[in-house]
């Protein structure tokens, strides 16, 4: 392991005259390897293996590295080489470097920085053990295993396969999937009460339909993995999720907010119908559906189904490492501040999208600059007032040519219907190289805070470009605040990132742990903390489409089922620790289905864990950590102890009777395991409490409502009686 983070730490640099120069301790690595190469016909030894990121792809051999993109690079040219591009987030990249081409590393076109990619493997077991999810698989300190069984996770995403092994039940034998709703595809039939998409509602369908349809993301496989966090069976390997035997409800959604409501009653009204408990997960976010700060329609009709009994999980965002927001406080000033560009040969790519917010009832005033090469301003924008701006426009600043246009568009309100604050969007079209955009804005007294986000035509870009000060008079950017839709939402748990912490062997030191750097950090401009807890979401290992045409890096491993392989890789992001929190909450309402939302969520804050890396946090929470690490065996044992407030209807086994009493309450039926019966009225107060016996006396108790709530073995069960 020591190895290991040696590598993490040999950066490549960029000498002067533009190529791609290693660090000396890279340097050697790089010749012991090629050295032991040409000595062994190419074939690296076992030692080696283990040693360097190393892995062979269809018969070839590839050194794994991360680089730094320049505003040249074109990956067409080193892909016709040979070199496998993987993952791109901003400006880095995922490159496979064939072993052939080893002594090409110091030149690569387009690169300025490199480094070997460390060799880090948390999966879902690391996952499992970081979390405590694996003492609950194992029944460590429990009568009985929770699974999820009886609930129901459902994901909002992109590239699912229907037909994957991790999605059936542990035997192989029949699939979780209660139905699937693919929005983009217009073969049909529509589910019931909608006129677009297709729905699958029976394992034939499913089966047939293979996986969802090409879509914004192509055949995308974000789905199948974030799936398989949450809930998968693991597919006779040891990545399974979290609640292996919660039962599914996939939804490919249009990237727009009434398709994405549609898709929460789709599922709300499929769980009624089965009658069983729904946690929805969304691993995606927007920093332009509405307001920031939990009001917005969409934040307000998740709430409202949160009151209806549907839990909640939404990865929190990453853009923690990108300095992409302002707060700034006017007083009667004036603000500046360069907008950097993501660059790209993206066809959906157009440019930046700066979202402000300022105080309600303070109006502010911005616009934008354009300046050359010089630093020279050669054009700009009209000041606009959010005061006076009540209309959108689609314009353009001319410069020295038609080629040289700068084209922007621009929508503002002076008082948003959800919050009365004054909000603007502005979105300007990627400049030609030799033009630098520079926002600007005043206000006589008052907080505004400003986001940089990359637009695409697709309206899917949510990652953010910082704010530079590349003048002395310019304000640079933080990364604060970064928290978006929909994990701003009150009800909503809202899911930071760590590194899973594991022990390499039973006994030896803890290794990762710490935060992960692109975990975006609250609070929202409320000062509302977000996010709420952290989960891992540092190279997690889990199902990958079998149907993709995406590039997920290489295959940690991979089953054959049905006539079909289906690999598993690793992804990294709150996309990966939001569906694992998901997957606990199934678990806790496994161990007690009538909790409220809210109860589950005060739930996993209550029992959160600090540790060396969270250090302490008091009740205030903390904008990057929430109020720590999920813990999900202390979750489960606080779960039984709770009276939970949602009312559910189930074929019990058992009854109370006379209902209505005066005198004594009987309790009748099949109670195998039975260890505690409580009396509760509707204040959640324990009026009563017995051991396990049949008859209670309860003429003690005032006439009204009250609840008898049983724990048979571990799991809760409770039913309503009438004392007259």
């Amino acid at each position: 392991m020591r190895l290991c983070i040696l590598l993490l730490a040999n950066l490549f640099y960029l000498n002067s005259i533009g190529q791609t120069v290693m660090s000396n301790n890279c340097k050697m690595d790089i010749e012991l390897l090629m050295t032991h190469l040409a000595s062994n016909n190419q074939q690296p030894a076992e030692q080696f293996i283990q040693k360097y990121p190393i892995h062979k792809i269809n018969g070839i051999s590839y050194l794994s590295t991360l680089a730094e993109t320049d505003r040249d690079f074109d990956a067409s040219l080193l892909k016709g080489e040979g070199y496998i591009i993987g993952s791109q987030i901003n400006k880095f990249i995922s490159l496979k470097v064939p072993f052939h081409l080893l002594d090409k590393i110091e030149t690569l076109e387009g690169i300025k920085t490199i480094q070997l990619a460390g060799k880090i493997k948390p999966d879902l077991h690391k996952v499992r053990y970081d979390t405590h999810v694996d003492s609950i698989h194992k029944g460590i300190g429990l009568p009985e295993i929770y699974s999820g069984k009886d609930i129901i996770i459902g994901v909002t995403d992109w590239g699912f396969d229907y037909s994957s092994p991790m999605f059936y039940d542990t035997l192989l034998e029949a699939t979780r999937i209660i139905a699937a709703w693919d929005q983009f595809k217009t073969s049909g039939p529509n589910p019931v009460d909608y006129a677009y998409g297709t729905e699958f509602n029976s394992p034939a369908t499913l089966i047939a339909a293979g996986s969802d349809t090409a879509n914004i993301y192509s055949y995308g496989t974000h789905g199948t993995h974030v799936a398989g966090i949450a809930g998968g069976s693991g597919a006779g390997t040891n990545f399974r999720g979290m609640a292996y035997e919660a039962q599914f409800l996939f939804v490919t959604f249009f990237p727009d907010e009434g398709a994405v409501l549609d898709a929460w009653e789709w599922m709300y009204n499929k769980a009624v119908a089965e009658d069983k408990r729904l946690v929805i997960n969304m691993s995606w976010g927007l920093y332009h559906t509405g307001a920031l700060d939990g009001t917005s329609i969409l934040s307000q009709a998740l709430d409202s189904y949160s009151d209806l009994g549907v839990t909640f999980v939404t990865s929190g965002g990453n853009n923690g490492s990108v300095n992409f927001h302002i707060k700034k406080e006017f007083t009667g000033d004036t603000l500046y501040s360069k907008i950097e560009f993501y660059e790209s040969e993206m066809e959906t790519l157009y440019g930046q999208s700066i979202h402000a917010w300022g105080d309600s009832e303070s109006s502010f005033t911005a616009g934008f600059n354009v300046l050359n090469i010089s630093n020279e301003i050669v054009g700009s924008s009209e000041w606009y007032s959010t005061a006076e701006f009540t209309d959108y426009i689609e314009s353009y600043i001319a410069l020295e040519g038609d080629i040289d246009t700068v084209r922007f568009n621009l929508s503002m309100d002076d008082a948003y219907p959800t919050n009365d604050r004054p909000q603007m969007r502005l979105r300007i079209k990627n400049p030609i190289d030799s033009y630098k955009i520079i926002l600007k804005s005043t206000h006589l007294s008052g907080t505004v805070h400003f986001w940089n986000v990359t637009e695409l035509t697709s309206d899917v870009g949510n990652w953010g470009m910082p704010f530079t000060r590349s003048s002395p008079d310019y304000v640079s950017g933080d990364n604060e605040y970064g928290v978006g839709a929909p994990a701003c939402s009150h009800a909503a748990i809202s899911v930071a990132a760590h590194a899973a912490e594991y022990a390499a062997e039973p006994g030896d030191p803890l290794f990762g742990g710490g935060a992960a750097s692109f975990s975006s950090n609250g609070p929202l401009i409320t000062g509302e903390i977000k996010p709420d807890i952290s989960a891992p979401g540092v190279n997690v290992t889990s199902s990958i489409s079998s149907y993709t045409d995406d590039a997920f890096g290489f295959v940690v491993s991979s089953v054959d089922f049905e006539g079909r392989t289906y690999d598993f890789a690793r992804f990294s992001g709150t996309s990966m620790s939001g569906p694992a929190v998901a997957g606990i909450c199934a678990l806790i309402l496994d161990a007690n289905p009538y909790l409220s939302p809210d109860q589950v969520k005060e739930i996993i804050i209550e029992t959160a864990r600090l540790d060396r890396h969270t250090g302490e946090i008091g009740p205030e929470g903390s904008t990057s950590w929430g109020w720590g690490k999920i813990d999900a065996y202390d979750a489960i044992r606080s779960a039984i102890t709770i009276t939970g407030l949602d009312e559910i209807t189930k074929e019990y086994k058992w009854k109370i009777y006379p209902n209505p009493t005066n005198s004594i309450v009987n309790i009748g039926g099949d109670l195998p395991g039975l260890k505690q019966i409580e009396i509760i009225d509707l204040n959640g107060k324990v009026c009563l409490q017995s051991a396990a016996q049949n008859t209670i006396a309860i003429d003690q108790l005032s006439p009204g409502i009250y609840i008898c709530k049983l724990l048979i073995g571990e799991k809760v069960e409770q039913q309503k009686f009438i004392v007259q």
